[in-house]
């Protein structure tokens, strides 16, 4: 097996509520839902495709080329690569969408390097499998699963911050970079801009990790006692 047994993945270490290391990228990508969608999906490619591409390059064929020292750093070079391909992708697909995201996509390799899975691969004690497509099978269905974690946590932030603070909600566009799917009129003495800003995002935050930690004690440490 490529993983040691892990607590449950939402609850466990590599839970990004659980060390607050997606803040930064939550805080900015849930600010319109086209921007979470864009964002929720450069997070699927750029970790499946770095841990696919690192733990290939971890194998015993690869390892007279592949060094010990500093994989840190290409792991991080490896995910910036994978960045780099979906902004030139996303470019040709809309401009404007590419612009929109660009700067929140280049905060992902950074999330993905310090990521569970990825800590795994990094320690040089790990390393996977003799069956090469068993471990590239494991790592992606993992890597998959984390990005997944926080992808779905930007959506849901999203489609909350958005119709509060701009009576509207929105989906990526390619000809226009993003296309509201409905929008209302400002309201007169609703004070829900507030959600549009990171103050906004923060108190949206604070509720869902108060909520967090509540099941996280009630379900998961009892079920650790037992």
């Amino acid at each position: 097996m490529i993983f040691t047994k892990q607590k449950m993945l939402f609850f466990g270490q590599i839970s990004p509520l659980g060390g607050l290391c997606g803040i930064g990228l939550l805080i900015m990508a849930s600010g319109r839902l086209s921007w979470a969608v864009s964002v929720s999906m450069a997070l699927l490619c750029i970790y499946v495709f770095s841990v696919l591409a690192f733990v290939s390059l971890s194998c015993e064929k690869c390892r007279k080329f592949f060094p010990q020292w500093g994989r840190p750093y290409i792991f991080i070079c490896i995910s910036y690569l994978f960045a780099g391909i979906y902004i030139l992708i996303s470019w040709l697909a809309s401009p404007l969408a590419a612009m929109e995201v660009f700067f929140m996509v280049l905060l992902i390799p950074l999330f993905c390097a310090g990521s569970g899975v990825s800590g795994h691969y990094l320690s040089s004690a790990n390393g996977v499998s003799k069956n090469l497509l068993d471990s590239l099978r494991e790592a992606s269905v993992k890597a998959a699963a984390e990005a997944a974690m926080l992808a779905v946590l930007i959506i849901l932030v999203s489609l909350i911050r958005e119709p509060l603070a701009f009576y509207s909600l929105s989906l990526p566009s390619p000809s226009k970079g993003m296309i509201r799917i409905f929008s209302f009129e400002d309201g007169a003495v609703l004070p829900m801009r507030i959600f549009a800003g990171s103050a906004g995002a923060l108190l949206l935050l604070g509720y869902i990790f108060c909520l967090y930690q509540y099941f996280k004690k009630k379900h998961f440490q009892q079920g650790d006692d037992k």
